[in-house]
């Protein structure tokens, strides 16, 4: 992870970390509390190890963050986020974030999405990799399957969707359990995930927008959940 953000939030679980002398001026404190010894590189090295054009003067190596998919779930969770088919790892990272911001239990990504541990997807999760479980790698039935075993309804978003996300809040359809089933950026999801949900679900769009970006989607629905599971229905 590069930067003192992703590093900071990192820290207990770091095996590596590399400063080049900026890093070591402007972090020294964080430096200070790594559980590992801090390796002294030069801004070209530092450069040569980053992905980005212009590293913040930190870099750090941690283990995997590999979370078995019932383990995720065996804590009764509230609400989840699912992505499907999600290649885009700045999207995948981004909802990473608000999933956490948002109060979810866990994030799962399925085998058809990208890979939580890149670089751009880690960088776009602010730290939040580090906040809640993520899963990577289970198909689309297998999670399913699994929420709907640990009692959570699994809601599919789709334009075309029966159900309005308004009236569903309204109705506090949203109040119990929920998960999210988010798909691709372009394609959205797949007939088989739209076939396996309890439900599926549109957000209402009052302009002349076609649609929603992944993640402006990804924010509506699980903050429509927080929010129920926050002020329950009566």
């Amino acid at each position: 992870m590069e930067g003192p953000q992703a590093v900071r939030e990192a820290l207990p679980t770091l095996v590596e970390l590399y400063a080049d002398p900026d890093g070591q001026e402007r972090f020294a404190e964080l430096l200070a509390q790594s559980p590992c010894p801090v390796t002294a590189v030069s801004r070209d090295v530092l450069a040569a190890m980053a992905e980005t054009v212009n590293p913040q003067g930190v870099l750090g190596v941690a283990p995997l963050l590999d979370v078995d998919l019932s383990i995720a779930l065996a804590p009764a969770p509230r609400l989840v986020a699912v992505l499907e088919s999600v290649q885009d790892p700045g999207n995948a990272g981004t909802v990473i974030r608000t999933a956490d911001a948002a109060g979810a239990d866990a994030v799962v990504l399925t085998d058809s999405s990208t890979d939580p541990h890149g670089g751009k997807c880690v960088r776009a999760t602010a730290g939040s990799l580090w906040h809640l479980p993520v899963v990577h790698g289970p198909t689309v039935a297998e999670t399913v399957a699994a929420l709907q075993a640990a009692g959570v309804t699994v809601l599919a978003t789709s334009g075309t969707g029966e159900d309005d996300l308004d009236d569903l809040q309204d109705a506090g359809a949203l109040a119990g359990p929920t998960a999210w089933l988010l798909g691709n950026e372009g394609a959205g999801l797949s007939e088989q995930a739209l076939a396996l949900a309890d439900r599926r679900v549109r957000i209402p769009i009052r302009g002349r927008a076609e649609s929603l970006n992944l993640a402006t989607a990804a924010a509506i629905c699980l903050y429509a959940s927080a929010r129920a599971h926050r002020y329950p229905y009566i």
